[in-house]
């Protein structure tokens, strides 16, 4: 579409006068019957007696446009698809924006010569294997049109029917593109603290309109999953699962164990239930027979499950084993499916360095983007918040400080709860954890007293730990400044990392190799190397490095992950956040 009239120079206000537009032919008959129309120019010239914004402009002339689309949309003989510019994936467009060409083309017929042509049996065929991407065929009516479209094969529909269907095919299916690529929700219905910046959004019509036109509907529609890391991987690794359907190793509920718990050389009716499903989900070798007693070759099958499961690797058959083998693999769909979901919306490409933790299988890895290709540099446990009462927020910011011998500000909440009554109780640790107090006014106070408990109480005086060897946050703390005062920090308790569940914090993350941690966040200013870092946590001396460049650091929530060349790994819901993920689609289902 061409634009011309008089304008300001700063390209916000048309002036009064003419404007001009230059428009398809299809467009220029229907126009010819319904707007000012110059037949010897073929142009329609709008008369503006004021100035007029850009943006009012175009709503006016997609008006137009659109009574010309509402005309094209119900001539069922009228196949020709428009050309389209080739663009880059269009953006929403802004109030002073250009409006992408494609949005002001009609969508052609989904029917040839009143019959559906192959991009209407392409498209069916998607709407009806949305599964395939984790999605319902149901919420896009697929099975509805399907049978729409096959009576309109064999009937002779008037064109308004016709014009009626293709407006719903194409409704549906811009709505399971969008969805598939931008997911059903946003985080913000979760409570998730995502602040990365607007990026350019799938623009679903354009991208049939341009598949359309070059042919190539069926390609496209099979090349439109989002393109994130771990996605293929997931979606590949559901439809394994979904394969199963109603599993025989299922149908038959496993026997009670022999007492709290099955080991190696023990009895157990169910070792033939327990060998099925191990061999149905890949952790148990096909054809091995089960004998009467729970032999090494079980018991390696159930170590490589508990591997994958979040479980302490023991080949001890205990309740946590028994509860994850209860699962059936149409559960496993589903919550791969929800991990589909969050993978649409959650920003894992957000910059070319990035620090991801992921709260249920508590891991922390760092990023690098090298010619679009995600580097994996660093992988360590972390220990994250207590699932019962001080969970990890689930949030996204930038890392911009590094505090090497850090003090430990005590929360007031954990002072109150937990810090005062044990100086009460207890006086020495006062002096046995390094602690002090320090005023309203910023004096420091070594010495412990009723009065100083009493102020910390009323919230007039903090308390904090000095550095050294007792110091909860270790001899250095990772600082993204954020609304809830969650960091990374080293600890002084190694020993939590060992455990296969690791929620223990009262939110913040604690990280296993803190020096390989710096390294990477440093690895930009070389002046800084690993002695010079070990230096400083070890010099007993508070001090703050500013980044040169700062790197965004994602606490994400994932259940499910694919990792050692395309091994599947569950996790606990351990916040309750995929059964949060559920009701929330379950319910955004059912509204209006």
């Amino acid at each position: 579409m061409l634009l011309e009239g008089n304008r300001r120079a700063s390209g916000v206000l048309w002036g009064a006068g003419m404007v001009t537009v230059v428009l398809t032919p299809g467009a220029c008959q229907w126009l010819c019957g319904h707007a000012l129309w110059d037949n010897s120019a073929a142009k329609l010239v709008v008369n503006t007696a004021f100035p007029m914004k850009k943006p009012f402009l175009y709503m006016v002339l997609a008006g137009v446009l659109s009574g010309y689309a509402a005309f094209a949309s119900g001539q069922a003989h009228s196949n020709a698809v428009a050309p389209v510019p080739e663009l880059e994936t269009p953006a929403a467009t802004s109030g002073l924006g250009s409006v992408p060409a494609e949005l002001m083309l009609p969508m052609p017929s989904w029917f040839e010569n009143g019959r559906p042509g192959e991009d209407a049996r392409a498209a069916l065929a998607t709407l009806a294997d949305a599964q395939d991407q984790g999605l319902r065929p149901q919420d896009y009516r697929a099975v509805e049109l399907a049978q729409a479209f096959e009576q309109a094969s064999r009937s002779n529909s008037d064109p308004q029917s016709l014009a009626h269907l293709d407006a719903e095919l194409t409704h549906a299916l811009e709505r399971y593109l969008t969805e598939l690529n931008q997911g059903r929700l946003t985080p913000e219905q979760l409570k998730h603290d995502f602040k990365a910046p607007s990026l350019n959004r799938f623009d679903a019509r354009a991208y049939v309109l341009r598949a359309r036109q070059e042919g190539r509907l069926a390609q496209a529609l099979q090349s439109a999953q989002p393109k994130v890391p771990m996605y293929e991987s997931v979606r590949s690794a559901m439809n394994t699962y979904r394969a199963m359907g109603d599993h025989r190793a299922w149908r038959t509920p496993l026997a009670p164990l022999p007492g709290r718990s099955l080991k190696s050389g023990q009895p157990y009716q169910g070792l033939a239930v327990l060998a099925a499903r191990l061999e149905a989900v890949g952790d148990l070798p096909a054809g091995v027979v089960a004998a009467d007693h729970y032999d090494s070759v079980l018991e390696e099958g159930v170590r490589r499950f508990q591997a994958r499961h979040g479980l302490d690797v023991d080949g001890v058959v205990g309740p946590g084993t028994v509860a994850q083998l209860e699962i059936t693999p149409a559960q496993r769909v589903e919550q791969m499916a929800l991990t589909l979901e969050r993978l649409r919306w959650t920003p894992l490409m957000h910059a070319p360095r990035m620090i991801v933790v992921n709260v249920p299988e508590f891991m922390l890895r760092a990023y690098e983007l090298h010619e679009g290709q995600v580097k994996l540099d660093l992988e360590m446990r972390v220990v994250v918040g207590r699932a019962l009462d001080t969970r990890t927020p689930i949030f996204l910011e930038d890392m911009r400080f590094i505090e090497f011998s850090p003090y430990w500000n005590v929360p007031r909440s954990i002072a109150r709860a937990e810090t005062l009554p044990r100086l009460r109780r207890d006086p020495g640790y006062f002096t046995r954890q390094g602690f002090e107090f320090v005023t309203r006014e910023g004096t420091v106070v070594n010495t412990l007293s009723g009065d100083a408990i009493d102020a910390v109480q009323r919230g007039e005086w903090r308390i904090r730990q000095r550095p050294g060897p007792r110091n909860a946050l270790g001899d250095i703390k990772f600082i993204f400044p954020n609304d809830q005062n969650i960091f990374l920090h080293h600890t002084p308790a190694p020993e939590l990392f060992s455990r296969a569940r690791r929620d223990f914090s009262h939110g913040c993350i604690r990280v296993e190799a803190p020096v390989q941690l710096a390294q990477f966040v440093l690895r930009n200013q070389p002046e800084w190397t690993t002695q010079r870092i070990e230096a400083a946590m070890q010099g007993g001396k508070s001090y703050t490095l500013r980044l040169a460049q700062t790197i965004p650091v994602l606490i994400a929530y994932s259940t499910v992950v694919v990792k050692d060349s395309g091994t599947v790994y569950f996790f606990p819901d351990i916040y309750q956040q995929d059964a949060r993920l559920e009701q929330a689609l379950h319910s955004a289902r059912r509204a209006p």
